[in-house]
């Protein structure tokens, strides 16, 4: 466990609350981990996303097929 200073500031102050307040800031917290994981794993997807079309961008398959769509296209 993290024992700075500030976290055990912390743990003295939350003696100091009721059931009430301390369950109130669980469910706070529980809120804010929960967003951050989100975030993370959007971040996450993105980067992978990211990885994924660069990999496709120097595919040589996947331009010549590019290739021969824009060429089918660039007709009409």
């Amino acid at each position: 466990m993290m024992n700075s200073p500030h976290l055990l500031k912390i743990e003295r102050d939350l003696r100091a609350l009721s059931l009430e307040e301390l369950e109130w800031l669980l469910e706070l917290m529980t809120r804010q981990l929960q967003e951050s994981k989100q975030i993370s794993k959007n971040f996450t997807d993105v980067k992978y996303m990211n990885e994924q079309l660069a990999a496709m961008a120097i595919d040589l398959d996947i331009q010549t097929e590019i290739a021969t769509i824009n060429h089918e296209f660039g007709v009409t």
